[in-house]
């Protein structure tokens, strides 16, 4: 070998350098220098692996969370079947007498309560002035009665406007003389405030040709009760109390109520709509 060669410089590459590093103290500064990583960083990396992990939670509940549904109200069945019916008339069996929103308002003894018509909207269908109606239902009867005497029929007026204290006369008083008790009485008279008497919209009508059937039941079987039978509902009149009646009172085929006008009709219908009182 040639002095030359043995006395060669070394290669100042990397490579050569490197080998001029001991091993233990290459591998030492390779690793210092891969997981040299500032706090900041690491600080940084937290927060963005937290706020993933907050989000990812957070849908991932989302996703798994029971469905909560709001309880909507039950709409009620509007079906055909079970749609209101349309009042029966007066006279009809099947008017059932439903509950009042108002508790006080009550029949007693199958009677409805009815207040009293003021007296200023009263006037007179008698020549003497003594019997009185609402004055639609006056100037019905009139009608009502011309039409009927000109058919030969005489409607005899027997009574109809009375007050609640007329009334309080005709039901105790009355009462007692004959030895009724009130549960008797209310099937031939209402209690005080519970007439149709006291509306000044009812009648008690007679046959003039036949007196002695006035406020009979056979009064049915004279000229003027099949006159009105056939021809009152023209003149806006109807029968309060016919047979088998859902309020218990006792037929009375004398005892006809004007509903020809808005008030009327709502005085006696309305005052259906009452929530009964049982009696022993």
């Amino acid at each position: 070998m040639k002095n030359s060669e043995l006395h060669k410089k070394p290669d100042d590459s990397s490579s050569d350098l490197n080998d001029d590093i001991p091993i233990a103290v290459r591998v030492s500064s390779d690793v210092n220098n891969k997981v040299n990583i500032s706090p900041l960083m690491l600080i940084i990396g937290g927060l963005i692996g937290f706020i993933f992990l907050s989000v990812a939670s957070g849908f991932f509940f989302f996703l798994t969370a029971p469905k909560q549904t709001t309880n909507s109200p039950t709409l009620p069945n509007t079906t055909a079947a079970n749609l209101p019916a349309e009042i029966p008339p007066a006279n009809s069996t099947n008017n059932p007498i439903n509950n009042s929103n108002n508790e006080n308002d009550a029949t007693i003894l199958g009677h409805l309560p009815y207040q009293e018509a003021p007296k200023s909207e009263l006037i007179p269908i008698t020549a003497d002035g003594e019997i009185k109606m609402r004055k639609a239902a006056a100037v019905k009867f009139q009608a009502m009665s011309q039409a009927a005497r000109n058919a030969g029929v005489i409607l005899s007026p027997i009574s109809a406007f009375r007050s609640v204290k007329d009334q309080n006369q005709l039901f105790f008083e009355v009462g007692a003389q004959r030895n009724q008790t009130p549960a008797q009485r209310a099937a031939l008279s209402a209690p005080p405030g519970h007439s149709e008497h006291h509306t000044g919209y009812a009648i008690d009508i007679g046959d003039g040709k036949v007196p002695a059937t006035n406020l009979q039941a056979t009064f049915e079987n004279t000229q003027a009760y099949l006159w009105l039978e056939a021809n009152a509902a023209k003149f806006g009149f109807e029968m309060s109390f016919p047979k088998d009646n859902i309020q218990g009172v006792s037929y009375e085929p004398w005892h006809w109520r004007f509903v020809g006008d808005s008030h009327s009709l709502e005085t006696f219908y309305k005052a259906r709509n009452i929530k009964p009182i049982q009696t022993p």
